[in-house]
């Protein structure tokens, strides 16, 4: 049985290390609480204590950092605790192993990234990497917050100074002000949604902190080219150099594709007898196969490159790296704005281009859906406003069934005699 004296700021102080071993001293007024005094001079308090039949000794202070009184008063209330049943000591152990936010994003980009398309996996890692794992990153999946959720994407949301660097070394981006990116923070509120949903189902934590995030407001884009505009374009299509990069915009125009569809297009994709192009699952955003007919014109592009391209080569526009098609048309691009006025137009507005020639032709949502590959109506109704026009011309006619004939005069006179009468 230890000797036990009450423990005190001096008895500690003068405690003399034992060469070879580490000692305890218990402490009189509180059973279990005790000083280890270690063989290199250091002191900490502990407690032991027995749990499920097992003893157990649980080490949660240094002195002088923790003084004596407060040193008690805390194993009191670890006694309170052992007493209701808890073991402090495995909570601790518990606590310790816990999957922390860096192992969840480990395991998110192993286990499902993999599912999504190249450039999303390219953008959620830069996502995890650049903006959740650097504020995250040690703390325990557990212990993430909506109130975590709401301050990381309000943070987002605000926006940084672009380029980030003090002295970024490319003269046309220079240092800007913080520019507002509420469209960002949405977009990395339903990434964490979903990592969080899959750390609720491995387990690795009660509720998805994510599930209810504050969506801020997003105005769509809307930007088509009129009938002047795309004459435009395609005049300085004709007259470009660089026939590779022409045909590629051309094809974006003319299928309504989006640019890394028809960048990676291959020969074997299209079927000129049916007038047809099949695009792999690989290929597409929604990672299904998409079946869309060509027009006479795009054919027309498709028969053009097979002269142009060198045989066995599957590209319809083979990249700079053999093996590899066309990787970047952005400079081209810049060129076709500035000549043809088209400053604020995206490529991708050539896409939404497409879709309000159709629903001017008098194509259905349905069928917009169906060309452009649409996976959910909804993304295809941002397209319903444009068709107003033939909406009001079919109110219009139904409003003029119910306007009065209008009636002659002597019609009328003849009625009254005839009442008269």
């Amino acid at each position: 049985m230890p000797e036990r004296i009450k423990l005190t700021e001096k008895i500690l102080r003068e405690a003399e290390p034992v060469p070879g071993r580490d000692y305890q001293i218990f402490d009189s007024e509180m059973r279990g609480f005790a000083v280890c005094i270690y063989r290199g001079g250091g002191r900490a308090f502990t407690l032991d204590y027995r749990h499920a039949g097992r003893q157990r000794r649980m080490t949660f202070g240094r002195w002088p950092d923790w003084s004596v009184s407060a040193a008690r008063e805390r194993a009191r209330e670890l006694r309170r605790e052992i007493d209701a049943g808890a073991d402090p000591l495995a909570l601790r152990e518990e606590k310790r192993e816990a999957p922390r936010v860096d192992d969840l994003i480990e395991r998110y980009c192993a286990e499902h990234l993999p599912k999504l398309s190249e450039r999303s996996q390219a953008d959620q890692r830069s996502v995890m990497a650049k903006l959740v794992a650097p504020v995250w990153g040690r703390k325990l999946v557990s212990e993430i917050s909506q109130s975590d959720v709401d301050r990381l994407l309000t943070q987002i949301a605000e926006g940084r100074a672009r380029p980030h660097k003090a002295k970024p070394n490319n003269r046309a981006r220079k240092l800007q002000g913080p520019k507002p990116t509420p469209v960002r923070a949405n977009r990395v509120g339903e990434i964490i949604r979903k990592m969080f949903t899959l750390a609720v189902q491995w387990g690795w934590c009660e509720d998805n902190p994510a599930q209810r995030f504050h969506r801020r407001m997003e105005t769509p884009r809307e930007r088509f080219l009129s009938k002047e505009e795309i004459a435009k374009l395609a005049a300085a299509l004709d007259a470009a150099e660089d026939r590779r990069a022409a045909d590629i915009i051309r094809l974006c125009m003319l299928t309504g594709a989006r640019l890394g569809e028809v960048r990676q297009a291959r020969f074997e994709q299209f079927n000129l007898e049916q007038m047809s192009w099949s695009k792999p699952p690989a290929m597409t955003k929604q990672r299904r196969a998409h079946r869309v007919p060509i027009s006479d014109e795009t054919a027309a592009v498709v028969r053009h490159r097979l002269m142009l391209v060198p045989k066995g080569v599957p590209w319809l526009f083979p990249g700079d790296t053999p093996g590899q098609p066309v990787q970047e048309v952005r400079r081209f691009w810049a060129r076709v704005q500035k000549e043809c006025g088209l400053e604020d137009v995206r490529i991708h507005d050539l896409r939404h281009t497409f879709a309000s020639l159709l629903v001017s032709g008098g194509a259905s949502l349905e069928m917009i859906g169906k060309l452009l590959g649409h996976s959910q109506m909804q993304t295809t109704l941002r397209y319903a406003h444009l068709m107003d026009s033939p909406l009001r011309a079919g109110v219009d006619a139904v409003a003029s069934a119910f306007q009065p004939k209008p009636r002659l005069v002597h019609d009328a006179s003849a009625a009254k005699d005839r009442r008269s009468a």
